[in-house]
């Protein structure tokens, strides 16, 4: 008797919990609601509609003529080469740049790091057009740089700097380096230092702790930084406009052209389409070939 009163007692209980919980899903679902449906007509319907636009040509049949205008025409497969690579060289140095500053920054007390962090937040507070605007009087031909190596010697002829590809590089890793910084810093300080030193006790050297043990755990936040700067590197348009003369044209540029200078919004619907899927295929990249997810959920 009291087996089955006790087992009666559990069924009770599990269909009183499994309820709670419906009702629980759907209370979240609910709030969650107006957000769903604000993303599905800020983002997905445009995105839906800019998609099928790419499948009509200008007479609006249907017809493959703008993927076959972009994988044929020389001119596009360029711009296709010059935005990986402008792409991957900013990646590059930002993660040259940012990892050692992370873990610099990682390595401080608390407070100096919060002081310090508010530098890398500064370039935030200010648009990014008005940044890309400074580096353009940084670097042109009569500008800071060139004015003082003129100044102490060190050059005869002012150095291009600017409108060029040199310019469009140092202005892209100015931008995007903070997007590389907050995740591995956010990664890098929730690393217990305990780990480093029990490693160091039992007999590892410190550089065999860092590789071993510090740089593998700070791969979430790397890997973050490093896909969130190699995307939205694909997708710049204002500084390498501005800091490559017209002589850089990038991915966004094309499609601006496109539709502002011949009105063809197919080929541009086209064009961001491609745009989209490189977006998802670095993604879907990264996750084959480093297993992100397994990496988050450690």
């Amino acid at each position: 008797m009291e087996i089955a009163a006790k087992t009666q007692l559990e069924g009770i209980n599990s269909k009183a919990l499994a309820k709670g919980r419906r009702k629980e899903g759907r209370l979240f679902f609910n709030l969650a609601l107006p957000s769903l449906i604000t993303i599905m007509i800020v983002v997905f319907i445009p995105v839906f509609w800019l998609s099928s636009l790419s499948f009509f040509d200008r007479a609006g049949d249907l017809s493959w003529v703008n993927y076959d205008r972009i994988f044929q025409g020389q001119l596009y497969i360029k711009t296709f080469i010059v935005t990986l690579k402008i792409s991957f060289i900013t990646l590059f140095f930002c993660i040259l740049l940012g990892y050692p500053l992370c873990y610099w920054l990682s390595q401080l007390p608390d407070r100096i790091a919060g002081i310090l962090m508010v530098f890398v937040l500064l370039p935030f507070w200010t648009s990014v057009l008005v940044r890309t605007y400074a580096w353009l009087v940084i670097l042109q031909r009569n500008g800071i740089i060139n004015d003082t190596l003129i100044s102490i010697g060190w050059i005869d002829e002012p150095l291009q700097l600017a409108h060029n590809l040199t310019g469009t590089v140092i202005g892209m890793v100015h931008i995007l380096l903070p997007f590389f910084i907050l995740p591995l810093f956010a990664s890098m300080r929730s690393i217990d230092t305990n780990f480093i030193r029990a490693a160091i006790s039992l007999g590892s050297t410190p550089r065999g702790a860092f590789w071993r043990i510090f740089f593998i755990m700070s791969l979430p936040g790397f890997f973050a930084g490093t896909v969130l700067v190699f995307i939205l590197a694909l997708g710049t348009y204002v500084t390498p406009a501005l800091l490559g003369g017209g002589k850089i044209q990038m991915l966004a540029q094309r499609i601006d052209s496109t539709i502002m200078l011949y009105s063809n919004w197919g080929a541009a619907s086209a064009l961001g389409v491609v745009l989209l899927i490189l977006a998802f295929a670095t993604i879907w990249i990264f996750n084959r070939a480093f297993g992100i997810d397994k990496l988050f959920m450690r």
